[in-house]
């Protein structure tokens, strides 16, 4: 079976694979965590903090007349982080990469249009998640990485109709903005197969140890491995709350697989003793010519990473797709709480 349609469209290549730790997480601003060289810490700040009032206003503009109002600040490309969206409000994640192959970070917000020309909805705020964790928390990989993807842009997108969407990212800078054009697909929830919010989850069982005859490099492609894989889901759901993380951290093209990882070690540290976290690898002995495992076809996943939460009554409280940082994460598990 063909690998995964992957969530991420143009960041691909310079994502980090990330990995692993433990203990008790701190309850210091996560903007900390990432490294302070070169101002990457106060822009990544920056980027937090979105007014939609500090961007052209849609009223009576196509998407088309938008980008002609904030051309003119550089040239930046938009990598979609997130691939499956449904009429009504979806999340939409990306990156923002300029000419020269570098993450920008600033203030952010989106527009959507069904095709250019047709009348503009936005802005909507789209706020930067840290995605570093703190050093604890971090595979051998995520360690040594020098120029990482330190947070994501997050935003919630009202889409009105299914079909063929046009996206417009724009990003300040100084006095100017920076704007990207992409393009997503967006469904009817009933054409969704995915388990969504409401719905029960799938009751399967995922590796264990013992499920893998102990071959620790086959549950888990993490360097070191992590300690998410004490339960099997369908021992755990319906009883407690669960979350649940499918990913790859070593195989996964768009390499966001590790970064969620990682964070899943730190929210877990804050929450394990209330929620129980589980990490699913995704291919039959982690060769993706070999097929998805029997957790990813039971969940009817076309990418991934996914977070499902799950509360104690065995229902989705939550789900997340891609590239999701720290506040998404610990947003998700306290919808099972």
């Amino acid at each position: 079976m063909a690998r995964l349609v992957l969530a991420l469209v143009a960041l691909c290549a310079v994502f980090p694979v990330a990995g692993c730790g433990g203990g008790d997480t701190s309850s210091k601003d996560p903007v900390e965590q990432v490294p302070a060289t070169g101002g990457l810490q106060e822009k990544v700040r920056a980027a937090q903090q979105v007014s939609e009032t500090d961007f052209p206003s849609a009223a009576g503009k196509t998407l088309q007349q938008i980008a002609e109002e904030v051309k003119g600040g550089g040239s930046v490309e938009a990598g979609l982080a997130t691939s499956v969206f449904t009429v009504g409000t979806a999340r939409l994640g990306f990156g923002v990469i300029d000419d020269q192959g570098q993450f920008v970070y600033g203030p952010t917000a989106v527009y959507v249009a069904p095709t250019p020309d047709d009348p503009a909805e936005g802005p909507f705020a789209a706020p930067a998640d840290v995605l570093v964790t703190e050093g604890r928390y971090r595979s051998k990989q995520a360690a040594t990485e020098t120029d990482p993807f330190a947070a994501v842009y997050e935003a919630q997108v009202q889409f009105d109709q299914k079909g063929a969407w046009s996206v417009l990212t724009v990003t300040k800078s100084g006095n100017t903005f920076l704007a990207a054009p992409s393009q997503v697909q967006v469904n009817t929830k009933k054409a969704d197969p995915i388990p969504d919010v409401g719905e029960a989850a799938p009751k399967v069982a995922t590796d264990t140890i013992g499920s893998v005859k102990g071959d620790e490099e086959l549950l888990d492609t993490r360097t070191p491995p992590s300690d998410m894989h004490r339960s099997s889901f369908a021992d755990v759901v319906g009883k407690k709350p669960v979350a649940l993380l499918f990913a790859t951290p070593q195989l996964c093209q768009s390499r966001v697989c590790g970064p969620v990882t990682d964070i899943a070690l730190q929210i877990q540290a804050k929450y394990g003793s209330e929620v129980e976290f589980i990490h699913q690898e995704v291919y039959v002995d982690n060769d993706p010519k070999a097929g998805l495992r029997p957790p990813l076809q039971a969940f009817r996943l076309p990418t991934e990473p996914w977070l499902f939460v799950i509360g104690a009554d065995g229902k989705i409280t939550a789900r997340l797709e891609g590239s999701f940082g720290l506040r998404a994460f610990e947003n998700a598990v306290k919808t099972a709480l």
